[in-house]
C-alpha cells in the first residue's frame, strides 16, 4: 500500500493488517460517509478503502473532500473513492449524492451517518434556538433525508448496513459534547434505533457506533495559554498515549460492519470495539482489556430509557 501524506489533512499513514482485519473483508461493498473529509469520517472512509471497500466521501469542504478522494486513491492505488459535496440538510443535494453515487458504482451498500457541526454544542441558556434547530437539521433531519433515500434499494437487494455515529445523551461535565449538540445527536440515534426495528429480517442492519476519545488536534492550533496558567494536563484515552487515533476508529469501524448482524439494533464504543477485536494496544497497560463490556440493553429498556433518565426511586420519603 502506497504512503500518502498530505499538506491539507491531519493524517498518518493507514495499514490495518497488524489488527488482525482481511485487506479485502470489504471487496465488492460500497459505502458512503457523511462528513468523512476531516478526523473521525475520515478515518472510517481510509479503513473502508484499505479493507478493499468502495467509499462515497460527502462533506460540506470541498477542499478537504477533494484531498480526500485523492488521498484514499493514491494510498489503494485504486479508483475506489469519490468526494460528492452535499449539505446533508437539503433534500435536493442528498439527491444529487445518490445519483452521482450510483453512476460512479452502482450501489450503496454501507450509510455511516457521522455528519455534525462541533461548533453546536453551547449550553441551554447559553445558546440561540437557532443553534438547536441547525443540531437538528444535521443530526436528524440530515439523517432521515440519507436513510429514506439509500434504504429503500438495500432492502430490495437484501443487504445493507446503516451505523449512526452516536455521542453520550445528555451533557455531563467535563465530557466533549455540549447541550445543543448531544441533543441533536439524541435526535438522530432515536431514528436509528427505531429504524433498526422497522427493517428487521430484511437484510439491512442498522447500529450505533460512538467514536468516544477519537480525534487528533493540531496542538499548534491550540489559544495559548494566559501568562501563569498551568500546563494542560496531558490527556490520553485508555490503551493510547493520546486520544485515539482515526485510523484506529476506522478499524473499529470495519470490524463493526464486519459484525452488523450481531450488532442489529444496538450500539458499541469504539473502544469496546476495539477490546473485541483484540487490538494491539500501544500502551496496553492502561487499557484495563479485562474490564466488562457494556451491557446490551433489551429492546424494551431502549424504547423507555428516555423516560428512565436516572435510577428512579423505591418509595418517597416519609
Amino acid at each position: 500500500m502506497a504512503v500518502v501524506t498530505s499538506e491539507i489533512l491531519n493524517i498518518i499513514p493507514i495499514d490495518l493488517a497488524y489488527t488482525g482485519l482481511k485487506k479485502d473483508s470489504l471487496k465488492g461493498k460500497v459505502a458512503v460517509v457523511t462528513g468523512g473529509a476531516s478526523n473521525v469520517g475520515l478515518g472510517y472512509a481510509r479503513a473502508i478503502a484499505w479493507a478493499g471497500g468502495n467509499v462515497v466521501v460527502t462533506d460540506i469542504n470541498e477542499v478537504n473532500g477533494m484531498e480526500a478522494e485523492r488521498v484514499i486513491n493514491a494510498e489503494n492505488e485504486a479508483d475506489c473513492a469519490l468526494f460528492v459535496k452535499c449539505d446533508i440538510t437539503k433534500e435536493e443535494d442528498v439527491k444529487n449524492l445518490s445519483a452521482k453515487a450510483f453512476a460512479k458504482f452502482g450501489k450503496v451498500d454501507i450509510l455511516i451517518n457521522n455528519a455534525m457541526n462541533m461548533r453546536l454544542n453551547g449550553p441551554v441558556l447559553g445558546s440561540e434556538v437557532s443553534d438547536l434547530d441547525a443540531s437538528y437539521a444535521i443530526s436528524a433531519r440530515g439523517t432521515m433525508l440519507l436513510i429514506k433515500e439509500f434504504v429503500p434499494g438495500m432492502i430490495e437487494r437484501k443487504y445493507g448496513v446503516v451505523i449512526y455515529s452516536a455521542t453520550q445523551f445528555h451533557y455531563a461535565p467535563p465530557m466533549v459534547g455540549g447541550t445543543i449538540y448531544t441533543a441533536g445527536k439524541a435526535a438522530a440515534t432515536s431514528i436509528v434505533m427505531s429504524l433498526a426495528n422497522e427493517v428487521k429480517d430484511t437484510g439491512v442492519n442498522v447500529f450505533c457506533l460512538t467514536p468516544a476519545g477519537v480525534g487528533r488536534f493540531d496542538p499548534s492550533k491550540m489559544p495559548p495559554r494566559p501568562p501563569g496558567a498551568p500546563e494542560r494536563p496531558r490527556f490520553a484515552m485508555p490503551g493510547f498515549d493520546a486520544m485515539v487515533p482515526p485510523e484506529s476508529g476506522g478499524a473499529a469501524m470495519v470490524y463493526s460492519i464486519l459484525n452488523a448482524e450481531t450488532l442489529h439494533g444496538s450500539g458499541i464504543i469504539v473502544f469496546d470495539a476495539l477490546k473485541a477485536m483484540n487490538y494491539p494496544f500501544p500502551v496496553p497497560e492502561t487499557a484495563n482489556v479485562d474490564a466488562p463490556p457494556s451491557r446490551r440493553v433489551t429492546d424494551m429498556e431502549l424504547t423507555m430509557i428516555l423516560c428512565n433518565m436516572g435510577p428512579g426511586f423505591v418509595g418517597f420519603p416519609e
